[in-house]
């Protein structure tokens, strides 16, 4: 691929990414993919059209991170991006996204760029760390999510989705509900009870998470200064609501961790996530986690652990609503799985196409659309050279979308991965957690939350989409609709309905 850098100064860098006539693999002829788009095919941001400034990029980059790139990025393997402070590399190959993760995953790590606008909130966390803090930080939290654990925090997830249905009920009449602040809700009632055991209702809990959507408000990733070639140590500066919710939220997780760290000392803990996680000691260097490194790990559990689930069950849940052929089939097995007033873990094994349906929802709308890596060494990509200091952006959104990798990219197919192109890209072109070294720790906690909390609110209700109002998605931290996903819920199963009527 190749870039025409046509800047005369700061605000006219050439931002176009163009693809060769040999990545292209269609003499060069590119389309935009909305085109005569089936009825049923989901919402897909519109790419920018042609060139623009380096300003006007910055813009679009805060307005949505997805509208903000050329279209021909869901066809080409690799595009070039120029600025006058540094160059990023976007792939699409599954070769380079599998050297990038999986192969030499040390020699990218995370990029110091986007780790500016989440050190307020996250610290030092595992999910902005590099090198050997990294490597400290995953021996001592990996054992907690280990598959054991996942049986003993299932209950915990149980009593979420019972709870969100009871939650849901009262607005079960047919009329509109804004069902990305639900799905909010309950992910990080999920959170708050596999980690501190606490509901959502807990006073503290409650104030995280309502000063948490205030902080994702403030779009802190969207920062100026990580477009400069400033040295590590210049101190980056944020908006004061960054700032303020950042520690209000950095304050509650505090308290929470003080509280759980003086039951420890007593033999009082719970045995949930946060008991664990404080409780092991690094095997190399014998220490554990002190207080502020604790309020890091939280804090990233707040992110990665509650706002990309939330995401991707609102999604499943309006991708539900226009596909009613694929909700049945949900709601049959969920009717059909699940013993009245038991908890089995084994439950789990009997939801294979909640399963698929959740995988699907993460394909087409992936909870972190990119990662970006920063090249520590020389390499040569396809034909490029790339120095080091490069970011290297592997875009999962792009990715599953992909139109040389996907057959049908862009239809909502929960059946795709029974078929040989679903399973092949499985491995090579799915990417929703990451993948190799730095691969999600809780992906397959996601995974048994999405599916358990997607068939429980299916089992409850039936979801129907709202005329007019199809959800546009954007993306800031995670993949959500611009305007809220809104959809009507019904009662479905007759043993609701009695209780709706009784209440």
């Amino acid at each position: 691929m190749i870039v025409n850098d046509a800047s005369s100064g700061y605000g006219q860098v050439d931002l176009s990414i163009q693809p060769s006539l040999a990545d292209c693999g269609r003499e060069g002829f590119l389309f935009d993919t909305n085109s005569g788009a089936h009825p049923k095919q989901p919402p897909k941001p519109a790419s920018r059209p042609g060139k623009v400034s380096l300003w006007a990029y910055f813009k679009l980059f805060k307005k949505d991170i997805l509208s903000a790139q050329p279209a021909h990025l869901y066809h080409a393997w690799m595009a070039e991006l120029r600025t006058p402070f540094f160059r990023s590399y976007m792939c699409n190959d599954p070769d380079l996204v599998e050297l990038v993760l999986r192969k030499r995953p040390m020699d990218f790590p995370k990029s110091e760029r986007m780790r500016v606008g989440l050190k307020p909130l996250l610290g030092e966390s595992v999910f902005i760390s590099n090198g050997k803090l990294w490597e400290h930080q995953r021996r001592i939290i990996d054992p907690a999510f280990e598959g054991g654990r996942l049986k003993k925090v299932f209950p915990a997830m149980w009593d979420s989705g019972v709870a969100a249905v009871e939650r849901l009920l009262p607005m079960a009449d047919g009329q509109p509900v804004e069902i990305e602040s639900e799905a909010s809700h309950v992910a990080m009632d999920v959170i708050f009870r596999t980690l501190f055991s606490v509901p959502i209702e807990n006073e503290i809990a409650q104030a995280a998470f309502t000063t948490f959507r205030a902080h994702q408000e403030e779009q802190p990733v969207a920062n100026l200064l990580a477009l400069l070639p400033l040295p590590k140590w210049f101190p980056r500066v944020h908006s004061r609501r960054t700032r303020q919710t950042a520690a209000t939220i950095r304050g509650l997780i505090g308290q929470l961790t003080e509280a759980r760290a003086a039951e420890i000392r007593a033999g009082t803990a719970p045995d949930d996530l946060a008991t664990k996680i404080m409780t092991t000691p690094d095997p190399e260097t014998g220490t554990c986690f002190d207080t502020e490194e604790m309020i890091d790990q939280v804090a990233i559990f707040f992110l990665a652990g509650h706002e990309t689930s939330a995401a991707a069950l609102a999604w499943a849940l309006y991708l539900l609503a226009t596909h009613p052929e694929w909700q049945d089939a949900v709601a049959e097995e969920a009717l059909t799985s699940f013993e009245p007033e038991k908890i089995y873990f084994s439950t789990l094994s009997k939801l294979p196409i909640s399963r698929s349906v959740f995988r699907e929802a993460m394909r087409l709308y992936p909870p972190v659309p990119m990662f970006v890596r920063e090249a520590a060494c020389p390499e040569h990509f396809r034909d490029r050279d790339i120095k080091p200091g490069s970011q290297v952006i592997l875009s999962p959104w792009h990715l599953h979308r992909h139109e040389r990798l996907w057959e049908r990219p862009d239809d909502f197919d929960p059946g795709r991965f029974e078929t040989e192109n679903g399973r092949a890209n499985l491995s090579r072109a799915y990417i929703p957690f990451s993948a190799g070294a730095r691969v999600c720790p809780g992906s397959a906690f996601a995974m048994a939350e999405g599916t358990l909390l997607l068939s429980l609110l299916v089992r409850a209700f039936r979801f129907d989409p709202v005329e007019g109002r199809e959800p546009v998605p954007v993306a800031h931290l995670t993949v959500r609709a611009r305007d809220g996903i809104h959809l009507r819920l019904t009662p479905r199963d007759p043993d609701i309905s009695r209780k709706k009527a009784q209440a």
